[in-house]
């Protein structure tokens, strides 16, 4: 913005052509404000129904299912080493069909990436699995 000097001996001031953009300038920063305050938090997690309260007492032993997550994220299922995604989303079916569903524990290797981790979690709750539980996590404190 610059400063208008008049023209010399003339009575009339001249017109002043700048815009004054202050105004603009407050009105886009409290819009701005106005826009981060509504955008939602992203959380990157599984959302998970976990139980309340104590658990019932066990009548039997229950049957249970270990899937460990090697550090390089495959799967092995009972020791078994699992070729891919599919197969091992066919045996958490035939585990959630079962009337009894056996109890899956996951293994995680301590040097393993979270997403391989966080995708077996989600692919058991899509696929109804209700008894899931983490397991070795004492490995993971300091």
């Amino acid at each position: 913005m610059g400063m208008n000097i008049g023209s010399g001996g003339s009575s009339e001031p001249d017109v002043m052509v700048d815009m004054n953009t202050t105004p603009l300038i407050d009105v886009m920063l409290v819009l701005l404000i106005m826009l981060i305050i509504t955008i939602p938090v992203q959380l990157h997690s599984v959302n998970l129904n976990m139980p309340a309260g104590t658990p019932p007492p066990q009548t039997k032993e229950p049957v249970v299912v270990t899937i460990d997550i090697d550090f390089d994220g495959t799967i092995l299922w009972n020791g078994e080493t699992l070729a891919d995604r599919s197969l091992l989303q066919a045996k958490l079916r035939e585990a959630a069909a079962l009337p009894d569903q056996p109890e899956v524990h996951v293994r995680p290797n301590k040097l393993v990436e979270y997403k391989y981790v966080a995708e077996v979690l989600a692919e058991s709750q899509r696929l109804g699995v209700t008894k899931l539980g983490m397991v070795g996590n004492e490995q993971f404190v300091k």
